[in-house]
């Protein structure tokens, strides 16, 4: 389903700390365990895993590490395109039954109440310098694959969508297919629902799926 001949892909995925009425956001726990997680099961050949990290639940709040964690990928072999880097974040939707791979961002943030900074923009440009709020940026991960992986051969419960939302996660989101676009690397998004509607097990389980899925479609 990717390209053909050995791989050398390195992902990275960060989470994001509680949100909300949400005082442990399961992405916070998930990539938390991802390491242990994936030491146990393994990945596939060429594959490695590289950070791990939880941000803060805020626009302003996460840039500055989000900036310097995407900087410190950067290298003269990440540049040869030697290797792949891949950027997954990880959001919560609390309202949500199913997981949602996240097709694109939007170029606005207008969030709906303050973030956990207490940070509330409308009808902000995320990059000015991009132009309208209308602007959109898509993934260039293989979508469909991903998603045809994870369900039809891993079992899971797994839909795309074409809406981040225009908070913390599109921000994030944004920010990062930006600079995936500008350093050859390819950035995705998924949110997850609450433990409580998709228990923590089975939502690691996904992890390890889409991990293989992303891994295979490169």
């Amino acid at each position: 389903m990717g390209s053909e001949g050995p791989k050398n892909v390195v992902i990275h995925v960060t989470g994001f700390k509680k949100f909300n009425v949400f005082a442990t956001n399961p992405t916070e726990t998930l990539v938390s365990n991802l390491k242990n997680h994936v030491e146990k099961i393994g990945l596939p050949p060429g594959v490695s895993l590289g950070s791990c990290t939880v941000l803060e639940t805020a626009g302003d709040g996460a840039l500055p590490a989000l900036q310097k964690l995407l900087e410190s990928s950067v290298s003269s072999e990440n540049k040869s395109g030697s290797k792949e880097v891949v950027w997954l974040h990880m959001g919560l939707n609390g309202g949500a039954s199913k997981f949602a791979i996240e097709k694109q961002a939007v170029n606005e943030a207008t969030f709906s109440c303050p973030d956990e900074l207490g940070w509330q923009p409308k009808k902000l440009a995320i990059v000015p310098e991009d132009g309208e709020i209308t602007r959109i940026r898509e993934t260039s991960c293989f979508i469909d694959a991903i998603l045809e992986y994870v369900n039809n051969i891993k079992g899971c419960d797994a839909t795309i969508s074409d809406d981040a939302g225009r908070f913390v996660c599109n921000y994030v989101y944004y920010h990062s297919l930006r600079f995936a676009e500008r350093n050859g690397h390819k950035s995705l998004f998924v949110h997850v629902p609450p433990f409580s509607r998709i228990n923590e097990e089975t939502q690691m389980q996904f992890m390890a799926a889409l991990l293989e899925a992303i891994a295979f479609s490169c």
